[in-house]
């Protein structure tokens, strides 16, 4: 195995058991258990186990807001600084779907939206200065752009509509493969994951968008 595959094994099997057990509940020994391989290696790599939790974010961070960097340019470009309040959200659930979200697994934006509700969740100081360090700028472009489109709403109001929207986001696309299954139950309804993201995107406009 290479160091390369090796570094991989660890974030596979740490964002994994972090998704499912919690940051403080997971043990280095068991993700080098789980990951069959030392703590050698873990330190090698990533130093620590908070480092490993950094690098486990930015594995899903880096190319998100790259993304998303990328196409709110876009979007600025062709409204002229003031997009549509829909727009900026479907560019946020369009990015989700083609930067995180993996078609062959099923399960990356699960992970990713569990592990982001964790950092939430649970005291990690060191994650939320790792996220505003490295990730700051592109959350308040993003924000920015939602202002832009509804300046009428207060500060205040704007700031619970947009985590209430979070609260939706997260709870729906974490628990996506349960939900799918539980409608294929009651309806008969096979919903690709992409069909659910586009019901959940008006939703969250009317949420956020209301007088």
């Amino acid at each position: 195995m290479t160091q390369q595959d090796t570094a991989s094994r660890i974030l596979d099997t740490a964002q994994e058991l972090f998704a499912t057990h919690g940051f403080t509940e997971t043990s280095l020994r068991s993700i080098t258990s789980h990951a069959g391989v030392n703590l050698a290696a873990v330190n090698y790599h990533f130093g620590s186990k908070k480092e490993l939790i950094q690098a486990v974010f930015a594995r899903f961070l880096n190319p998100f807001c790259q993304l998303l960097d990328r196409e709110l340019d876009v979007l600025t470009t062709e409204n002229d600084g003031q997009a549509q309040l829909e727009q900026v959200l479907a560019v946020l659930a369009k990015t989700m779907l083609v930067g995180v979200h993996d078609s062959s697994s099923g399960n990356r934006l699960s992970l990713f939206l569990k592990l982001l509700g964790l950092a939430y969740t649970q005291s990690q100081g060191h994650l939320k200065k790792f996220l505003r360090t490295n990730y700051h700028h592109t959350y308040k472009r993003f924000i920015s752009a939602i202002q832009l489109s509804r300046p009428d709403i207060s500060p205040n109001d704007l700031f619970w509509r947009i985590h209430f929207a979070i609260g939706a986001t997260i709870f729906t696309l974490s628990n996506i493969e349960t939900l799918r299954a539980m409608a294929l139950n009651d309806t008969r309804v096979d919903n690709h994951i992409s069909q659910i993201v586009q019901m959940l995107l008006p939703f969250i406009v009317a949420g956020v968008d209301h007088e």
